[in-house]
């Protein structure tokens, strides 16, 4: 029987990381940085591809005003969706593309989907995740009972943000994966599949580093990117949206 390991989320994308992947066993990487708009994504898991390794593009979109931000991950779009537009504004332009969109790192922080969400979008929501290394053990628990209670097919990240969190996690599908639209018909038939990780003291030290990372995230590269650098690329206010989410933009 064929199996493909797919890594659903990582941040990073560079010759290591597609090296580090390949060591790991790793076919298939999602590659879906913050802030970077889906032609630069495109283009950078474009020269990563080849024949050892598929990298997909897909968008992390960051939903809501900061006080109610949900994440939603899109795989198979055509069009460049944007940061800081309402929930219900990405699902509609996440339909209106037939994007498969995922789960990550559900009731995680202030920042992800949580029962009520799951509730009202769970049938337009391919997989929810039910293991993340920048989790801890309890909250990845929370996680896949939420997943379950739904009746959410499961997936697992690496979600690295950091290039030695690669290949700590993957998702293995029973079928072969040769590109991004067969992933997206995976994703959302349900395919059956493994969630798995790696285990010993160096996976759970590679786990705790993910989760230092985000006082990083959210203390120097917030103030470069709010106060430092100007509009994000992602920003719905952005020239390259050409005011086609000004409806549902929130900033």
């Amino acid at each position: 029987m064929t199996e493909t390991r797919v890594d659903p989320h990582v941040k990073v994308l560079d010759a290591d990381v597609a090296a580090r992947a390949k060591a790991r066993g790793i076919d298939v990487l999602v590659y879906a940085p913050h802030f970077t708009r889906l032609p630069a994504i495109r283009e950078r898991a474009d020269a990563f591809t080849d024949d050892d390794l598929l990298v997909v593009p897909a968008r992390e979109v960051f939903t809501g005003p900061w006080q109610e931000r949900r994440h939603v991950l899109a795989l198979g779009l055509d069009d460049p969706v944007p940061d800081f537009i309402t929930l219900d504004g990405a699902f509609e332009a996440f339909d209106a593309q037939d994007a498969t969109v995922l789960a990550p790192h559900p009731t995680f922080a202030t920042v992800s989907l949580g029962p009520a969400d799951v509730e009202r979008y769970g049938d337009r929501i391919a997989a929810g995740e039910v293991y993340n290394p920048k989790q801890w053990p309890y909250q990845n628990e929370r996680a896949r009972e939420l997943v379950e209670a739904h009746g959410l097919p499961a997936f697992g990240s690496s979600y690295a943000h950091r290039r030695a969190t690669v290949g700590e996690v993957w998702t293995t599908f029973e079928r072969d994966i040769q590109s991004a639209a067969d992933l997206c018909a995976a994703f959302e038939a349900g395919a059956p599949r493994r969630v798995e990780h790696r285990t010993g003291w160096r996976h759970t030290l590679r786990c705790r580093a993910e989760f230092c990372h985000l006082a990083w995230e959210n203390t120097y590269e917030k103030a470069d990117r709010i106060l430092l650098s100007g509009m994000e690329p992602t920003h719905p206010r952005h020239i390259a949206y050409e005011g086609r989410f000004d409806d549902v933009r929130v900033y």
